[in-house]
């Protein structure tokens, strides 16, 4: 038991190796400018307007139930003037970016570890070699752009999603009225809190794309290794979100706005 446990956390350290270099070895390529670009524009259309209901309606879910639970208790201590705005900072600076992260590496993600590693087991790669395609140009690139690029479009019309969600609750449930609730969110939100959500969301995507094509390209074991390593490039996909949070969070926001 204890070597196998040995064993699975040493692949999956290779693996780790692997999707940092794949992600250097991206960086070096768009530096030069090579770009497969119609292999681009399809990994971007699976990437945004695909994912894009999904986001949306997890957008408006996760903006309601915040609205529920803060104007319950802001109510209660009569700073209703203040629960636009704290549900803006709140969805902007973190929801927003990481929801959005972590239903794209379950669905896209996951994608990219199970069709990379069914062209691997299946010599698909090998193929590439031969007809001197390299896999970094024709898969990965594409992959890294579309989810860098399109991850941060999703993460802004999350936030809108919500905020709707948000102002109707107020309104409905709670009788706020729609002035007295942007009004709030014109006082919080500042275009800082937008920009640096659509960093984040660019990170983690750059973070879902890496780890999904790193993992597919290093797959062995034909169906039922194609299974394993989707499962954990999934669950690696959501810690490094979760620890990029953390660091990010950290570097954007840890200091103090004077008054």
């Amino acid at each position: 038991m204890a070597n196998l446990a040995d064993s699975r956390l040493g692949r999956w350290a290779q693996r780790v190796q692997a999707a940092a270099l794949i992600g250097g070895q991206t960086l070096v390529h768009l530096s030069r400018g090579k770009i497969h670009r119609r292999n681009t524009i399809e990994q971007m259309h699976l990437v945004g307007p695909d994912s894009l209901g999904i986001v949306l309606l997890a957008g408006v879910s996760i903006g309601a139930v915040f609205t529920i639970q803060v104007a319950r208790e802001f109510i209660k201590y009569g700073a209703t003037s203040a629960i636009g705005g704290v549900m803006a900072v709140a969805m902007a600076r973190e929801l927003s970016p990481v929801f959005a992260a972590v239903i794209l590496a379950g669905r896209v993600g996951s994608a990219f570890a199970a069709e990379i590693g069914t062209m691997r087991v299946t010599e698909q790669i090998d193929a590439l070699y031969v007809l001197r395609t390299d896999p970094i140009d024709y898969l990965v690139v594409p992959r890294v752009l579309a989810c860098c690029t399109m991850l941060p479009l999703l993460t802004e019309l999350g936030l809108l999603a919500a905020m709707l969600a948000g102002l109707t609750i107020s309104e409905l449930g709670f009788g706020i009225t729609r002035y007295e609730f942007l009004d709030s969110v014109k006082t919080f939100l500042e275009v800082r809190d937008l920009f640096c959500a659509a960093i984040k969301g660019a990170c983690f995507g750059g973070l879902i794309a890496a780890i999904g094509c790193g993992w597919g390209l290093t797959t062995s074991g034909g169906a039922k290794g194609v299974g394993q390593a989707t499962t954990s490039a999934v669950v690696t996909s959501l810690l490094a979100i979760l620890i990029a949070n953390f660091f990010l969070s950290w570097l954007m926001f840890r200091s103090v706005p004077t008054l």
